[in-house]
């Protein structure tokens, strides 16, 4: 219910009005059943335009602060953090990746639509890095398909360090299913896992207009820190 009124009520119709959305291919989202979406990622927005544009609800794991905080501001953000579909994962208990890999597979095998960020973190410069493998143990260990997003604009909506929404178009595009089905039965295989990872970054890559880059987001951003700076923004997307 609170998914809902978050959806068509609270946030949707603003976010309709500030950045007309749109989308493509959303047919090839399956009705019902679990499945992986595999999205580029420019901005915190992503994980609200995506579930906004597809009639079943989008799945995505956050931070367990975001559910914990103390007193009315903590239990606002928890109500909506839990309205828009976000699951808390616990990254104080054992390895955070594991546990994250572990609630994934969980969520795939009861027939939830997944939001996954390849990348691993947002893009620091807007361009599309390379994809953390991840993604592919999900796609064998639970049997699911694969469907590349291509997010377009929200980081002109909304800017690394922004506060307010700025009202710039934003646009969807989700390509078909990616058809792994010749891999089932081997997951662990890092070689196969890093194959089927390449292919679907290279089908971002085509969707979303991006400049691909052969390293992990997250070293950049931890070069550039160590350095000082901030690493400059590429205009990369199509208007859509």
């Amino acid at each position: 219910m609170m998914w809902w009124w978050c959806k068509y009520v609270l946030m949707g119709p603003f976010m309709r009005l500030l950045c007309r959305p749109t989308i493509e291919g959303a047919e090839h989202v399956p009705a019902d059943g679990g499945a992986i979406l595999a999205s580029n990622h420019l901005a915190v927005a992503d994980s609200f335009f995506l579930p906004l544009l597809l009639p079943r609800k989008v799945t995505f794991l956050a931070k367990r602060e975001y559910f914990t905080a103390p007193g009315l501001v903590g239990k606002l953000k928890k109500i909506f953090f839990t309205g828009m579909g976000q699951v808390p994962l616990d990254r104080s208990v054992g390895s955070a990746a594991m546990a994250a890999m572990e609630t994934s597979i969980r969520l795939l095998r009861e027939g939830h639509l997944l939001g996954i960020y390849p990348e691993g973190t947002r893009s620091p410069d807007g361009r599309l890095y390379k994809g953390k493998t991840g993604v592919a143990r999900m796609a064998l260990e639970a049997g699911v398909p694969v469907i590349p997003v291509a997010m377009i604009g929200t980081d002109r909506v909304n800017p690394i360090g922004s506060r307010v929404w700025r009202p710039r178009k934003v646009h969807i595009k989700i390509g078909e299913p990616l058809d792994f089905e010749r891999y089932a039965g081997l997951s662990g295989d890092r070689f196969i896992e890093r194959s089927m990872t390449d292919e679907l970054m290279y089908e971002l890559m085509e969707l979303s207009g991006q400049t691909y880059v052969d390293m992990y987001a997250a070293s950049v951003k931890e070069r550039a820190a160590a350095d000082g700076r901030e690493p400059a923004r590429v205009a990369h997307t199509r208007a859509g």
